[in-house]
């Protein structure tokens, strides 16, 4: 079973992957980067400098890209094919941002299977690029997916990523298996899981129901405990002890890795925060006020200290 993670803006970038994958040596199989699109007409520039970080050496990385329409994704790709050598390429269907989702971009492209089948003709002349979907059911219906089904059958794929939820919901509400199961049975390539998929218990149970699926993939799970496919593929759930002596050592190669690469303590801080947003549900309600309220670096590591004490 082959196990994944997901991109999340502002959380996922390359200092965070590199320190995981160092403290987590059993972990995913293939890290997602935070998705790239085009601004001003031409390839984000902070979005294409993340491919050629040194931190992304020691684990396999896919860029993901975000487009509206078929010339968006022909100056992503090319823009990738020119100036990396990356050459497996993920497109996002799933971004359930509402601003983006007007744009037409991430789940807004469910609605224009017209758009798609331009952009499954375009892949073919690309045959030495390993594409990739993941997606969404719908926009505001679970049944959407049926209009794009035929585009993205015609997609030469190597699997497609299905969260079984649609934008309008986010990432809460209701999971609608009966038509993620539906789905299975239409598409023509290797589905790969995503949604709620916290617990080594939860890629049981998933892989329990459907047992032909191609992958797991995770993200505010892996986010909120990051030894889950660790956990999960040694067969056993960690004690408390051991998960948070990994977590803390994540957390030191990422403040270490922060600190060398962000000046002044206003950035430096706005990068370390977000590491314990999907954690602090599970701390001490005092330690998690102090993480939040620190205003400087003394302050945010005096509350660090005290993670796992209470």
């Amino acid at each position: 079973m082959h196990l994944y993670a997901a991109p999340l803006q502002g959380y996922t970038e390359a200092i965070y992957r590199n320190a995981h994958a160092e403290i987590y040596g059993d972990g995913p199989d293939r890290w997602y980067t935070p998705f790239i699109r085009v601004e001003h007409g031409e390839p984000r520039g902070r979005d294409m400098r993340q491919l050629s970080s040194p931190l992304n050496t020691n684990h396999r990385l896919v860029p993901q890209i975000m487009f509206r329409d078929a010339d968006e994704w022909e100056k992503l790709v090319t823009a990738i094919m020119e100036t990396t050598t990356y050459r497996e390429i993920d497109m996002n269907l799933g971004c359930p941002f509402p601003p983006q989702v007007r744009k037409g971009r991430g789940a807004g492209l469910l609605g224009r299977p017209d758009e798609l089948a331009r952009i499954a003709e375009l892949m073919k002349g690309h045959p030495d690029v390993t594409f990739s979907v993941k997606m969404r059911l719908g926009i505001n219906a679970p049944d959407q997916w049926k209009a794009v089904m035929p585009a993205i059958n015609s997609m030469p794929l190597a699997h497609v990523t299905i969260h079984p939820r649609v934008a309008a919901q986010q990432y809460g509400g209701e999971l609608y298996l009966d038509d993620f199961r539906e789905i299975m049975a239409k598409t023509a390539h290797p589905v790969i899981y995503n949604g709620d998929i916290a617990t080594p218990a939860d890629i049981d149970r998933v892989t329990s129901q459907f047992p032909t699926l191609a992958g797991i993939m995770t993200g505010r799970g892996l986010l909120a405990r990051p030894s889950l496919v660790d956990e999960w593929r040694q067969s056993r759930e960690w004690t408390p002890d051991e998960r948070l002596d990994a977590l803390m050592r994540l957390h030191s190669r990422v403040a270490g890795q922060c600190e060398q690469t962000y000046q002044g303590e206003t950035q430096i801080l706005a990068k370390l925060k977000p590491f314990w947003d999907y954690i602090l549900p599970s701390l001490d309600r005092r330690t998690a006020k102090a993480i939040k309220k620190a205003a400087t670096r003394p302050a945010y590591y005096r509350a660090i200290e005290s993670v796992g004490a209470e």
